[in-house]
């Protein structure tokens, strides 16, 4: 067993290992060593007590400004208060009890300390309860040598902690590991090292962790980036290659077949962006190797359009196309969006739609084009019921569907092709690489396989987390599509903000238009907070000085707009739990201008598309993150009307939640809210699991502000693989990429 392989019980000690792996999830020695710190503390600096974040846990070097003892409950209780100060702010420390009397002769005024807990509100003060701390000088006010350099001499590192595990106690663990660092295995060809100049693998662990100047901080940190850039481009780069050394049948544009056909009673011009990114796709289906390509596209740029031509093209070649969509709403929506798309042209060129509901499945089925040219189109969902499913596998084995809009029912072991030429998944970011892959493995040979993200992705994250496809990008909106004004609602400071929204409201209804209003939670039995698993209160909420009420539901929200400030309009709603034929038909009401206003989980967030909705109300918009409130404001606008967004909050104006609600509210570019997103959470919070193990390899990169490492890490990985695809020179480097790998296996495991 490699060094780094040691479990940490074996050298900290079964208690210490066991909250490391249960808080920190660190389990081994590597674990631990690739615990970076996230910043350092100068000897002497004093860390800005104004820039603390609320309700997290914190490590900072300050002096005691004061300390009094103060007894409260009439004299049979006391607390220790103690006041740090840096030049910037003030925090204060609070002791209890008999938890008062060492740290009463300790921390005496003009003492230099390190102290670290949780930050909290009282009384509009930041505070530490009962924080940990350790003294950095001596009893004559002298800095003592030693008690510094027990925190790495000059520079002290502060590693992310957390209640059981201060930083200082995961530095001394640090110290008991460190020596393993030098049997670390080098996945960096050594060419590769010495022509970018970096440092070994075991030397750049000993300076990120005891660094003696920032130089070495500085030469540790790119090369620990490099590690996880190159490890990552060259899984991806095998990826590709491996991709390109399949055989598939090519699929070349059919003239008079059915796509000419749809083009040629189009109502209206494809954009200029449409037509470029429709031929970078035809130009791929006609190879004899599968297509791997990522087609990003704005919100409402016309994305369904795009894949309907290239499945219609696949169709006319005899082949077969499934999307796969990851929502029954969704898959419902492109259903119906791809059966009706020709709208008032229907009858003219032969769009028929039938509907069964026969073994209570709700499967509807359409046919596109005439009689000679007709494909079946048809819906395949978990829920269908036993006959309509049986009817609609049926349809695909025997090739009498051209078209399947399927959500994960796809990907089960019965269902066959009878020749699968195209897989189209939208919203990647809601699949792992692996369920991707076991769609594909379903045709005769690989099909050419083309994603869909409306999360508008920033370049460098898509050569990180989607580094095994070619790239297209649609950000040009079609003709006609009107712009969408957004608002924040303060809802608390101002309530009469909050009853203007619902009087837009009507005057958009009284318009003859409809709106959507979201909400975070359905509101019924299940989801509802209960005693432990209820949400703790923010740290944001924590400041506001209240106790936050649950999120706003659906089934309470609809219940008092329809009784209240909406009384007389036709009111609806739509959720997850409710059974798919009444979703469906809650979506056809809606779509048919027959409901005013639908009161909706984030169901609605992606694919829905009805252009006479004009307006949107998001309740509780703070408890959306940033992309998400973008995908949902997109639902509107999408007609010739002007669209309005509206989100309500009840968050103070000067909190971090607000912030970023005026930042959506403040700008339409879906890529530049993407960045805010990534600055904000980080790269694997916003782009879902299982991408390519980036969440779980990525501690060091950051992928917005890496961008050349990453750039050059691809162009290193492509050259590397192109000579030895085996890697059979480079032992250590196929170790590192099968630990990604198994990572992302994993994590594909979990989320099954």
């Amino acid at each position: 067993m490699s060094a780094l392989d040691e479990p940490l019980k074996k050298i900290l000690g079964g208690t210490t290992a066991k909250v490391m792996a249960e808080q920190l999830g660190l389990n081994t020695v590597g674990d631990l060593l690739h615990h970076y710190p996230r910043r350092y503390a100068e000897r002497g600096e004093l860390t800005r007590l104004s820039d603390l974040p609320l309700d997290e846990h914190v490590t900072v070097v300050a002096r005691v400004a004061d300390a009094r003892v103060l007894k409260f409950n009439n004299g049979r209780g006391q607390r220790l208060e103690v006041t740090l100060t840096d030049g910037s702010g003030r925090l204060q420390l609070v002791f209890f009890g008999k938890g008062i009397h060492k740290p009463h002769k300790e921390l005496l005024p003009g003492r230099r300390a390190m102290f670290a807990g949780k930050v909290s509100v009282f009384n509009r003060k930041l505070q530490l309860a009962h924080p940990e701390y350790a003294l950095l000088d001596g009893e004559d006010g002298e800095d003592g040598e030693e008690a510094v350099d027990a925190f790495a001499g000059r520079l002290m590192p502060i590693y992310p902690a957390c209640q059981q595990m201060a930083s200082w106690k995961i530095a001394k663990a640090v110290d008991a590991v460190l020596p393993s660092a030098r049997e670390a295995l080098d996945p960096l060809p050594e060419a590769l090292r010495a022509g970018r100049a970096l440092l070994p693998l075991p030397e750049a662990l000993e300076k990120v962790h005891r660094p003696r100047t920032k130089a070495d901080i500085e030469d540790a940190r790119s090369r620990l980036k490099w590690d996880e850039a190159f490890v990552l481009q060259v899984a991806l780069a095998r990826r590709r290659m491996a991709e390109t050394q399949l055989p598939a049948t090519p699929r070349p544009l059919t003239p008079g077949g059915l796509l000419d056909a749809f083009d040629a009673k189009l109502p209206f011009t494809l954009t200029e962006g449409q037509q470029k990114v429709s031929r970078e796709i035809f130009d791929d289906l006609a190879t004899d190797h599968p297509m791997h390509r990522l087609l990003q596209g704005e919100v409402g740029s016309g994305k369904t359009m795009v894949a309907l031509r290239a499945m219609l093209a696949v169709v006319d070649t005899g082949g077969q196309a499934a999307m796969l969509a990851p929502t029954e709403v969704l898959a419902q929506q492109h259903h119906r969006s791809i059966t009706e798309m020709m709208g008032e042209l229907a009858d003219q060129w032969g769009l028929r739609e039938a509907q069964s509901t026969k073994g209570g499945g709700g499967r509807r089925e359409g046919m596109l084009g005439g009689a000679e040219q007709g494909t079946k189109v048809v819906l395949l969902t978990g829920s269908m019921g036993a006959a309509a499913r049986r009817q609609a596998l049926l349809d695909l084995v025997t090739g009498e569907a051209g078209i399947v809009i399927g959500t994960h029912a796809l990907i089960e072991d019965k269902v066959q092709f009878h020749d699968l030429g195209l897989v189209v998944v939208d919203e990647q970011h809601r699949f792992g690489v692996e369920q991707r892959d076991a769609l594909r493995g379903k045709g005769k040979q690989p099909p050419h396989l083309l994603v869909m993200t409306a999360t508008p992705i920033p370049r460098t994250v898509a050569m990180t987390v989607f580094g095994d496809l070619e790239t297209s990008v649609l950000d040009q909106l079609p003709a006609g599509r009107s712009p969408i004004a957004s608002h924040v609602v303060p809802a608390k400071d101002k309530p009469h903000f909050l009853a203007r929204a619902w009087e837009r409201v009507r005057e958009e209804v009284e318009a003859g238009h409809q709106a959507y209003v979201v909400c975070p939670r359905i509101g019924d039995e299940e989801d509802a907070p209960k005693g432990k698993g209820a949400k703790k209160k923010s740290a944001e909420e924590a400041a506001a000085g209240e106790d936050k009420r649950p999120p706003l539901a659906v089934l309470e929200v609809a219940d008092q707009l329809a009784k209240g400030p909406l009384a007389g309009l036709r009111v609806e709603v739509l959720h997850g739990r409710m059974h798919p034929d009444d979703k469906d038909a809650v979506m056809r009401r809606f779509a048919a201008g027959e409901v005013d206003a639908l009161v909706a989980t984030t169901v609605i967030e992606v694919g829905v598309n009805v252009p006479n909705a004009t307006a949107m109300v998001i309740m509780d918009a703070d408890r959306f993150g940033v992309s998400q409130l973008h995908q949902l404001r997109g639902r509107v606008g999408r007609g010739s009307a002007p669209g309005l967004c509206l989100l309500v909050s009840e968050m103070p104006e000067a909190s971090p939640a607000r912030a970023r609600l005026a930042a959506v509210a403040g700008t339409l570019d879906g890529f530049e809210l993407s960045r805010i997103d990534l600055e904000q959470r980080r790269e694997g919070d916003v782009l879902g699991q299982a991408q390519s193990g980036a969440r779980t390899s990525l501690r060091m990169l950051a992928v917005i502000e890496d961008e050349q490492v990453i750039e050059a890490a691809r162009e290193e990985a492509t050259a590397l693989v192109t000579t030895d695809p085996e890697l059979t020179g480079y032992p250590e480097l196929r170790t590192a990429l099968q630990a990604l790998l198994d990572a992302e296996r994993e994590q594909y495991l979990d989320k099954g």
